[in-house]
């Protein structure tokens, strides 16, 4: 029986998330000949090089010739520079998209690519080291085996997550685009709080960084986080008392308006994005 051939996979952006994504694919044993990187940067596509045999350029048209997928992961400020002059050869040959470019909607994608199969993704930061949170939303013209293909590629990276409304991807930026800071921030107070109580430094960071990483395999699981803190909890006792003061700061009202805040945000630099246009 004859093998089916792996379709090529293009990048376009040879930053931190393209090679995490990259790196992601070799590792899940696709052929480094189905993948091709187009960077301008000697030192992106050097960067590259040291993941494996893959295809490298700096000539975007080339690259798109050869691919059958095409991430794009250019700055966003970058990217109707980069879709018009490919525009017609998008339109020959209607490969799927995939964007991971925060803020631009599907309508402006299309705007300077032609109305070709269209993936938007949010991923988020985790994806560097494998354990990314990827929400991802087609256009109407993306087929089953696209959506298979798109989410093959973001799976390597972490978590996969379709939404069926391109708006909802505002929400997504707020809670796992951003979320990240937030357990960052929240890790960094318990650290310094961990000093104050007498800890050294790096004892309290050990601590901290190991019961974050614990909590969060527990809360992985079947059991619901309320319900795990609820277990943890003993009445009077030293966890109670902490809880104590999380709910007179209203800590649940206090996350609810800085999720509702960088969603708000989100809007906002999407319209600042399209609204920055160059004329045509």
């Amino acid at each position: 029986m004859t093998k089916a051939r792996q379709p090529v996979i293009g990048f376009i952006g040879g930053g931190n998330m393209a090679r995490s994504l990259v790196g992601g694919l070799l590792q899940a044993g696709r052929g480094a000949d189905t993948i091709l990187v187009s960077d301008p940067s000697d030192a992106a596509r050097d960067r590259m090089a040291e993941l494996g045999a893959i295809g490298l350029s700096s000539d975007n048209k080339a690259l798109a010739a050869g691919a059958d997928l095409l991430v794009l992961a250019v700055k966003p400020q970058a990217m109707r520079a980069v879709l018009e002059p490919l525009a017609p050869m998008l339109a020959r040959d209607r490969p799927l998209l995939v964007s991971i470019a925060a803020g631009l909607s599907t309508a402006a994608l299309r705007r300077w690519a032609g109305a070709v199969p269209l993936v938007r993704c949010m991923p988020n930061t985790p994806a560097l080291v494998g354990a990314g949170m990827s929400v991802l939303y087609g256009t109407a013209d993306v087929t089953a085996e696209g959506r298979e293909q798109a989410e093959a590629v973001l799976a390597t990276a972490g978590a996969v997550r379709w939404v069926d409304d391109e708006a909802l991807l505002d929400a997504v930026t707020a809670v796992s685009g951003s979320g990240p800071a937030y357990f960052f921030h929240f890790m960094e107070a318990m650290i310094k709080a961990g000093i104050r109580q007498g800890l050294d430094p790096d004892t309290s960071r050990e601590l901290v960084l190991q019961t974050a990483f614990g909590a969060a395999r527990m809360a992985q699981g079947e059991t619901d986080p309320g319900t795990l803190r609820e277990q943890v909890t003993s009445k009077g006792g030293t966890t109670a008392e902490a809880l104590a003061v999380f709910a007179a700061g209203d800590l649940m009202g206090l996350v609810d308006r800085a999720v509702a805040a960088a969603a708000d945000r989100s809007v906002a630099l999407a319209r600042e994005l399209e609204q920055s246009e160059p004329d045509a």
